[in-house]
């Protein structure tokens, strides 16, 4: 028996409570955009899946493929007739038992999706307002560069950003630098030279990151700079924006008195756009 919201329940009536990712956060998950039924950057995805997967030494089943991956979100958007365009999450949790210790690294998954009204990537040009988050620290190791359930900084700051009409917050690791945003990688554009932290920083190794850096190496003037952001340097970029693939990218315009302009975001976000069009 349990207690659930002050009344007494069976235990196997709340399946939370033998879920070990509801438990101790011991699961991994991927959120991707599907356009017209195909799942973009599926192979990131993938790859990124099975490699957190591997960190948190979860046993991976041998019909995991790829194909497999990309049919269960599919089944479901098909269902639910969004396939044209769709956010889909992927939860990976270890099966139930043991405490810290797991009795077993099998896993189980979790699909859930919901419509997403434009397919084509775009921003709309209004303030888009940030600060620093500085209650909490990112750590530098490999864990931060994976996607967790255990997202409680994130989620602080986020509160933390609502609570003083801030529409984000960029968060610092235990250095004191730029890492991240709170959804998002994060890109600055100083002169020519286009700068996002390294992941060795303790930012996520995001897919949408991996996409920006490899279409701004078609931009002949652009050099691209994977280095340390201090929160100093903000004040001199001439740019900054975050980037994931739901979102794609969108600009920052305000950091408390400094103001940025967006033509970059426009022209990659122009790119990024042309690229899908050519695959979907």
């Amino acid at each position: 028996m349990i207690n659930f919201n002050g009344t007494i329940i069976t235990q196997d009536s709340n399946i939370l409570t033998q879920n070990r990712g509801f438990l101790y956060g011991d699961a991994v998950f991927e959120t991707v955009k599907i356009v017209n039924s195909k799942v973009l950057y599926l192979e990131d995805h993938y790859f990124r899946l099975m490699a957190s997967m591997r960190v948190v030494r979860m046993e991976i089943p041998m019909n995991f493929t790829m194909e497999y991956f990309e049919e269960q979100l599919l089944s479901l958007t098909d269902k639910l007739s969004i396939s044209n365009s769709a956010r889909v999450r992927i939860t990976v949790y270890r099966n139930d038992g043991g405490y810290y210790l797991p009795t077993n690294n099998t896993i189980s998954f979790l699909v859930h999706a919901s419509a997403i009204e434009t397919v084509s990537y775009s921003f709309e040009e209004k303030e888009y307002e940030v600060d620093l988050f500085k209650d909490f620290y990112i750590t530098k190791q490999l864990l931060s560069s994976i996607k967790t359930t255990n997202r409680i900084l994130n989620v602080t700051a986020s509160i933390f950003a609502n609570e003083n009409a801030l529409d984000n917050c960029l968060l610092l690791n235990d250095s004191k630098n730029i890492v991240e945003a709170i959804q998002g990688n994060l890109f600055m554009l100083s002169g020519n030279k286009l700068i996002t932290p390294p992941v060795s920083e303790g930012c996520l190794n995001g897919v949408m990151r991996k996409q920006i850096l490899k279409l701004a190496k078609t931009i002949a003037e652009i050099e691209i700079v994977e280095e340390v952001i201090s929160p100093f340097e903000l004040q001199k970029a001439d740019e900054l924006f975050i980037t994931n693939v739901i979102k794609g990218i969108q600009p920052i315009t305000k950091y408390r008195k400094k103001t940025f302009g967006v033509n970059f975001s426009k022209e990659i976000l122009t790119k990024l756009n042309e690229e899908i069009a050519a695959v979907v």
